[in-house]
């Protein structure tokens, strides 16, 4: 074991230890925190069907962690505001079966039919359903609309309480800018993004911040947009511990077809890392350069770093990032594990985040990375319906300084924040 990667899992092991009180997690900005009431929280979802996210989120705050009906997070659903009623719906079973109104307004759910705010957090999902996407393939979910009506709320009653967005913002760019800018304009508690960047990975590794990332290649599967967010996420999450980070990205480009396989050959990006990273997830047998619908998101970073994610929707069945820090000659690399069981257990760790949020009244982790990756996903599909060119981007030199919030596995979830 070369000597990075004995620091890496030296420090992994030493933040695990502090991280461990009694069995629960403990994060640092919560040093002293005893958990007091459940907090009540107000449910803002387009759907909930079985399987989807409003079911393995909200279905944990009804019947625990495991939706056993065994223990769960210190937070009692108090409303719901549901956008479309499937012939799936659980919504109404789950509010009868629970006592939880249903509102036909976010206002109502928000104030739970009163003329007051008495929620202390509110979960907005703005995934599934059936909504239209646009030229660029974006599904034109509405996120913006609940967070515009949500934040309206908060203006007309006085009172702001801490928020979550569900995956990505916008999902267009000048959405995601805008609801930004109104939680910071408003002083919004703002949360958002993917349970990939608190779930299992497989193998464990562990960058030490400030350290020297030298390249980095991420893999992604599925849709471009709505995996994508998943793959810049994960690859963000990791590329973020660099030295001096995190100051934003210059430019975005999207390419397809022979093109992605040349900017392997042509050393644009690194090929021992592309075959690291896909060697860490399932993938077909044969030729990746022979697999349909391959797509490349290339961005690089204002430091200078190449951020390269492939999406191989018809080759590979996973998500992972391959690293290389300087001076180093092992590779590090890793890919979300994506367990079903518990009921999709890395959503758990996600509402830890959202708990300990409602709790504390301060955010675990900045949103700025999920608007950094909102902003790279959305101009890197521009490009591609703009015939692929590389577009200049001065609006996502964002900054932010990372949270180093612990993923899973650590010690067992509880109904604390400690």
């Amino acid at each position: 074991m070369n000597s990075s990667i004995k620091r890496n899992r030296r420090t992994w092991l030493a933040r695990a230890a502090a991280a461990t009180i009694s069995g629960k997690i403990a994060v640092p900005l919560m040093a002293g925190l005893e958990p007091s009431r459940p907090k009540r929280v107000a449910a803002v979802l387009t759907a909930y069907e079985h399987g989807l996210h409003a079911d393995v989120l909200i279905g944990k705050i009804l019947e625990g962690w495991k939706q056993d009906g065994g223990p769960g997070p210190a937070l009692t659903l108090a409303s719901m505001y549901v956008d479309q009623f499937t012939d799936r719906d659980m919504a109404r079973p789950m509010s009868k079966k629970y006592g939880v109104p249903i509102f036909d307004t976010i206002e109502g759910a928000l104030t739970v039919g009163g003329n007051q705010i008495p929620v202390d957090g509110v979960i907005s999902i703005g995934e599934h359903g059936t909504y239209p996407s646009n030229s660029k393939g974006q599904v034109l979910h509405p996120r913006r609309r609940f967070f515009e009506a949500i934040t309206d709320t908060f203006r007309k009653y006085g009172k702001v309480v801490p928020v979550f967005n569900d995956k990505h913002l916008g999902p267009e760019w000048s959405d995601a800018k805008w609801m930004y800018d109104r939680s910071q304009e408003m002083q919004v508690p703002f949360m958002a993004g993917s349970s990939m960047t608190v779930g299992y990975r497989t193998p464990e590794i562990s960058l030490t911040p400030g350290c020297d990332i030298e390249g980095a290649v991420g893999i992604g599967y599925s849709g471009l947009d709505i995996y994508g967010s998943h793959a810049l996420e994960f690859f963000q999450c990791h590329v973020e511990q660099r030295h001096a980070a995190e100051t934003g990205v210059r430019w975005v480009q999207c390419l397809e077809g022979k093109s992605v396989w040349k900017a392997l050959d042509d050393g644009v990006v690194r090929q021992d890392l592309f075959d690291s990273a896909l060697a860490h997830v399932p993938h077909q047998d044969g030729d990746v350069r022979q697999s349909q619908n391959a797509t490349l998101f290339l961005f690089q970073y204002v430091d200078g770093l190449m951020g390269s994610v492939f999406m191989l929707p018809e080759f590979a069945g996973g998500t992972s990032v391959a690293l290389r820090l300087k001076g180093e000659n092992q590779i590090l690399a890793t890919r979300f594990d994506e367990r079903t069981e518990p009921r999709h257990p890395h959503f758990a760790w996600l509402l830890k985040g959202i708990e300990c949020m409602f709790h504390t009244g301060h955010v675990m982790y900045p949103v700025e990375r999920t608007l950094l990756t909102s902003g790279i996903l959305d101009r890197a599909l521009t490009s591609r319906a703009q015939n692929y060119v590389k577009l200049m981007t001065p609006e996502l030199e964002i900054s932010y300084t990372p949270a180093n919030y612990p993923h899973a596995p650590l010690p067992a979830l509880d109904s604390s924040c400690l």
